[in-house]
C-alpha cells in the first residue's frame, strides 16, 4: 500500500471500494480523452500513476529503455492518427527519453508526455539530495517538446491533461510534457472519478486575402509545380493536393516525410526524387513554386542548392518554417485546411479560364517522364544493381497495404527516394536523424493497429549500428507477440558515415563496429530469425511477414548510396 510522506497509508476509495489518487485522476482523464494505450516504463516517482492503471482499461506496454518508449508512443501515433501517449519515471528516466522525442516533436507528432517528479517540497531548485532530483526537469524538455507543465495540485490534472490533449493535436501538431509531483499522484483525492473530457484541436485556417493571392499566383502561373511535405500527410490533405494537382496540371514531388502524400505512378508525379539535380531543376524552373507542409530543408532542397527563379508559396502550420529558407508568400495554417480552400477558390478563376501549362514547349506529363528517365538513366550509370535490386525485393515482398518503419540507415535513405509506400504508409526518422526509431516505431505501430482492429503486421528496418539502439526491445515484442517483422541489413559498421569519410577524407575512422550474432540474439528471446544472402530477402520478407508473432530477418551485405548530385553544382 502506497504512504505518504508522513507514514499514514493511502486508504481513500472511490464508490466502487478502489484506492484512488492522483494517478486515478491522470489515467481516468486520458481514458475519458480517448486514450487506448500507454508506453513508458515504471518508476518510484511514478508508481503512483502505475497502480491507477490497474484500475483502468488502458493498456500498457513496458519498454526497455525510454528513448524507445518514445518512439513507440510516436510509431503508435504515427500509424493511427492518434495521439501517443507516454509515461515516464524522474530523472534518468524522463532524460533518457529526449532524443526520441526530438523526432517527435521535429516531425510534428502528437504526443501527450506525462513524467513523475519529486515531491513537492523538493521543488524549486533546493538542492534536498532526493534520489533523481533535477534543477529543472521540465526545463530539460523545452527543446524537444510544445510545451511544459507542472501540476502542483490533484484538482488541477483533469484540467491539464486536457489543455495538454487540445495542444497536441493543434496545427502544428506536436508532443506536450506534463508533470506530476510523486506526492500529488499518491496522495487520496476529494476530486470525483473523471466522466467526460473533450479535446478539440485549435482551428488554423488560411487567412482569406493570402488564400486570394496565391490563387491568382497559381492561375496565371504557366510552370506551376508542387513540393508535397510531411504537412500534406499530418493534415489530411492529400484528396485536395490531387485535386488541385490536376487542376493546375503541376508536376509533384514529395519530401521523405511526404513521401505517399501523392500517387507514384500519377502522370504529374515526380514521386520522391528530391535529391536529384534533375528533379532539383524542374523546381528552379516552375514560375510559381507551392511548397506544402516543408521547410525547404537540407534534403527537400537537395541539400540548399535549390535556387528558384520564380515565386513561392509556402504553406505551414509552423509560423517559424515560413521562409525560413527562401523569400515566400507564407500561409500560416493547417496544410488540409489550406489546401481545400485553395482547391474550392481555384474553381471559380479557372472557370473563367487560365493558362495552359507550357514547359518550354513540352507538357508537364511530358516534362515529369522526361524527368524521371533522366533519374533513371543517372542510376543506371552507376554500379547500383545490387542496391536497387534489394530495394526492390523488399518492395515486392511487402504487401501493398502494410506500414513500415524505417531507421537511419542505408536502406531508409534509398527509400527516401524510390519507396512507392502505396497504400500502406511510410515512416522514418528524417525529422531528427536519431539512431533507433525503425524497431521500436513499428512496436507503437503495431499495438496501435490492433487498437483499432486492423490488420497489425509492420515492417522495421534498421542497419546493425541501429539496431543495437533499440536491441533490447526483441524483450517487448516477446513479451506482447506483436507482428512485427524487423529487418536488419548488417553491414558491420556505420555504413552511411562510413561511405561519407572514405568520400571526404580518403579512409573511414570509428566506424566499425563489434555486434552480436542477430539470429541467436533474437532466438536467445525466443523470437524466430534467420539469416539470408541478399537475393533470397524477398522470398524471407514473405514468409516472416505471412507469420504469428515477431520474427527477425538478418541480410550481411554493403549497401552503397547513389551519387549526390548535390555537390557539382
Amino acid at each position: 500500500m502506497a504512504r505518504r510522506k508522513d507514514g499514514e497509508p493511502v486508504t481513500v476509495q472511490s464508490n466502487g471500494g478502489a484506492v484512488r489518487n492522483g494517478g486515478d485522476l491522470v489515467v481516468e482523464t486520458l481514458s475519458a480523452l480517448g486514450a487506448t494505450t500507454v508506453f513508458g516504463i515504471p518508476g518510484q516517482h511514478a508508481l503512483g500513476l502505475f497502480d491507477a492503471l490497474s484500475r483502468s482499461n488502458l493498456r500498457f506496454i513496458s519498454s526497455r529503455v525510454e528513448n524507445n518508449s518514445a518512439f513507440a508512443a510516436d510509431g503508435f501515433s504515427r500509424a493511427t492518427g492518434e495521439v501517443g501517449v507516454l509515461f515516464l519515471s524522474t530523472g534518468p528516466g524522463a532524460l533518457t527519453s529526449l532524443a526520441g522525442l526530438q523526432e517527435a516533436y521535429a516531425t510534428g507528432v502528437p504526443m501527450v508526455v506525462v513524467a513523475s517528479q519529486i515531491p513537492l517540497e523538493g521543488l524549486g531548485a533546493r538542492r534536498k539530495g532526493m534520489l533523481h532530483q533535477l534543477d529543472d526537469q521540465k526545463a530539460s524538455a523545452a527543446n524537444v517538446t510544445k510545451s511544459q507543465r507542472l501540476i502542483q495540485h490533484a484538482s488541477g490534472i483533469p484540467s491539464a491533461i486536457q489543455d495538454a490533449w487540445t495542444e497536441a493535436i493543434s496545427s502544428p501538431q506536436g508532443p506536450v510534457w506534463v508533470e506530476v509531483p510523486q506526492n500529488v499522484l499518491l496522495d487520496p483525492v476529494l476530486v470525483p472519478p473523471v466522466e467526460d473530457a473533450l479535446a478539440e484541436a485549435f482551428d488554423n485556417p488560411p487567412r482569406t486575402e493570402l488564400v486570394k493571392e496565391a490563387v491568382k499566383w497559381l492561375a496565371a502561373a504557366q510552370r506551376p509545380a508542387i513540393i508535397a511535405g510531411g504537412g500534406v500527410r499530418r493534415g489530411k490533405a492529400e484528396p485536395w493536393l490531387l485535386s488541385l494537382a490536376e487542376k493546375l496540371r503541376a508536376p509533384v514531388a514529395c519530401s521523405p516525410g511526404g513521401n505517399g502524400a501523392f500517387p507514384w505512378q500519377h502522370e504529374l508525379s515526380l514521386q520522391s526524387w528530391v535529391e536529384d539535380r534533375y528533379v532539383t531543376e524542374v523546381f528552379e524552373d516552375a514560375d510559381v513554386l507551392l511548397v506544402l507542409g516543408s521547410s525547404l530543408g537540407e534534403v527537400t532542397s537537395n541539400y540548399f542548392t535549390l535556387e528558384p527563379r520564380g515565386r513561392i508559396i509556402q504553406v505551414d502550420a509552423e509560423p517559424r518554417v515560413l521562409e525560413s529558407n527562401r523569400p515566400a508568400l507564407g500561409i500560416r495554417a493547417d496544410a488540409g485546411q489550406a489546401l481545400a480552400a485553395l482547391d474550392s477558390s481555384l474553381d471559380a478563376v479557372l472557370a473563367a479560364g487560365a493558362n495552359v501549362p507550357d514547359w518550354h514547349g513540352k507538357t508537364p506529363e511530358q516534362l515529369v517522364k522526361e524527368t524521371l528517365t533522366k533519374v533513371q538513366a543517372r542510376l543506371d550509370g552507376q554500379d547500383l544493381g545490387r542496391e536497387r535490386t534489394f530495394m526492390a525485393d523488399i518492395r515486392a515482398a511487402v504487401p501493398d497495404s502494410m506500414q513500415t518503419f524505417w531507421d537511419m540507415t542505408i536502406s531508409a535513405y534509398w527509400a527516401w527516394s524510390c519507396w512507392d509506400s502505396r497504400e500502406g504508409q511510410f515512416h522514418s526518422a528524417q525529422g531528427a536523424g536519431g539512431l533507433g526509431f525503425g524497431f521500436p516505431g513499428a512496436i507503437g505501430g503495431s499495438v496501435g493497429l490492433e487498437s483499432k482492429g486492423l490488420p497489425a503486421r509492420v515492417l522495421a528496418v534498421s542497419g546493425d549500428g541501429s539496431a543495437m539502439y533499440s536491441i533490447s526491445e526483441l524483450a517487448t515484442v516477446r513479451q506482447h507477440n506483436l507482428p512485427v517483422t524487423w529487418l536488419i541489413v548488417d553491414d558491420g559498421g556505420y555504413g552511411i558515415l562510413r561511405e561519407y569519410m572514405q568520400d571526404a577524407f580518403g579512409q573511414a575512422t570509428a566506424t566499425e563496429l563489434a555486434r552480436p550474432d542477430f539470429v541467436r540474439l533474437a532466438e536467445s528471446f525466443s523470437v524466430p530469425a534467420r539469416r539470408v544472402r541478399p537475393e533470397d530477402v524477398r522470398e524471407a520478407l514473405e514468409d516472416s511477414l505471412a507469420a504469428d508473432g515477431p520474427n527477425v530477418v538478418v541480410v550481411e551485405t554493403t549497401l552503397k548510396m547513389f551519387a549526390p548530385t548535390h555537390l557539382a553544382t
